[in-house]
């Protein structure tokens, strides 16, 4: 088990509204999965993810991350789980313009206790990994947003994390590109065993998840073993 969430709900004050985003959430996500969290927009994935991540607090309820109950940790704490435990991939990228594939991804490194060789061997080994070994010296706006997404790809996996979080991670993609990565993330779970966690619409990636949690009005609906083969409208 490398998530658990207890009776987990989510409300948030919008002046004098009170908005519940999450109601009474109980799950487990196995260690090493490829795990998909489906629903319409506005159904509370993005709030789950952020629980996940330990970017976001319970209203009510008990979240452990990688057997660690996070309610229990001060915000010092709650940033270095963070930092050693979880990966992030964006659709957007979140890449910084200014500096090369190579540095974008050694960045995620350099408040680890490594040497410059060791980095320098980290970076390369990944970059080759994800195809970009020959790229390694371009910055973002000379790579295509297949690149970038396997640059952000590389940079969620270099330290090495328990977990990697994706909201929505083909949603700027082209199709075929979008397919493209998909394989490109399961070939690297499976590689680097690490829980990937993905919100999504993309029905490519629905084909590749081995268990999927379905999320409808802030209310866990639906948990299925497997792969989900759905139309897509039936999301929207």
């Amino acid at each position: 088990m490398v998530v658990r969430f207890d009776g987990v709900s989510k409300v948030y004050d919008a002046g004098t509204v009170r908005v519940t985003a999450l109601k009474d959430i109980n799950l487990v996500i196995t260690r090493q999965r490829f795990t998909m969290i489906i629903g319409p927009s506005g159904s509370g994935k993005t709030t789950l993810l952020n629980l996940i991540g330990c970017i976001d607090t319970p209203t009510a309820g008990k979240v452990q991350i990688c057997g660690q109950d996070i309610g229990t940790l001060k915000d010092r704490a709650i940033t270095e789980f963070r930092a050693k435990n979880i990966g992030y991939i964006f659709q957007n990228f979140n890449l910084i313009p200014v500096l090369s594939a190579y540095e974008n991804v050694e960045y995620a490194l350099l408040q680890n206790d490594l040497s410059a060789r060791e980095r320098r061997e980290r970076v390369r080994e990944i970059l080759a990994a994800v195809g970009l070994d020959a790229q390694r010296d371009q910055r973002p706006n000379q790579l295509s947003g297949g690149q970038r997404q396997r640059v952000a790809i590389a940079r969620a996996l270099i330290k090495r994390p328990a977990i990697v979080l994706a909201d929505e991670p083909t949603a700027n993609l082209d199709s075929a590109t979008g397919a493209a990565i998909v394989e490109l993330m399961h070939d690297m779970q499976r590689d680097s065993e690490t829980t990937f966690i993905f919100s999504t619409h993309d029905p490519h990636l629905m084909t590749h998840a081995e268990e999927t949690f379905t999320i409808r009005d802030g209310v866990l609906a639906n948990h299925q073993q497997g792969a989900v083969k759905m139309r897509l409208e039936t999301l929207q």
